[in-house]
C-alpha cells in the first residue's frame, strides 16, 4: 500500500507563523528532474490545484501534485532549526542518495 507524505506538527506550525492560509496559499512541495542527484525538490508557497493532495493540519496546508505523489510515498515533510538556517526538510525512505544540501537526491 503506498502511503501517502506526512507533515509534522512542527512544520504545520511554522507555516501558521508565515501566515500562509491567510494569504491564500499552502506550502508546495514538488520533485523535479534536476539537481546534483538526479532528481530535486521545489519547495515553495503556492495555491492549492485541482489535483492536488492536500494534507491539512493546524489550519494550514501542504499540497503535492500527481506527477511528484509517487516520489514522496511515505516521506515525511518537517521543518527544522539548525546553526546554518532553517528551512522545510523531507525524509524520503524512497531516496537511494542524497546530495549534502539535502535538496537533491536519486532513487
Amino acid at each position: 500500500m503506498n502511503l501517502p507524505p506526512k507533515v509534522t506538527e512542527r512544520a504545520f506550525a511554522r507555516l501558521a507563523e508565515i501566515g500562509a492560509a491567510r494569504q491564500g496559499q499552502a506550502l508546495r512541495v514538488a520533485v523535479e528532474g534536476g539537481g546534483c542527484s538526479g532528481f530535486q525538490y521545489d519547495i515553495k508557497l503556492d495555491g492549492p490545484a485541482e489535483d492536488d493532495l492536500i494534507l491539512e493540519g493546524n489550519g494550514e496546508k501542504v499540497v503535492v501534485d500527481a506527477v511528484s505523489l509517487p516520489f514522496l510515498t511515505g516521506a515525511v515533510i518537517d521543518f527544522s532549526e539548525e546553526l546554518i538556517g532553517a528551512r522545510f526538510v523531507i525524509d524520503n525512505p524512497n531516496a537511494s542518495s542524497s546530495c549534502g544540501c539535502g535538496t537533491s537526491f536519486s532513487m
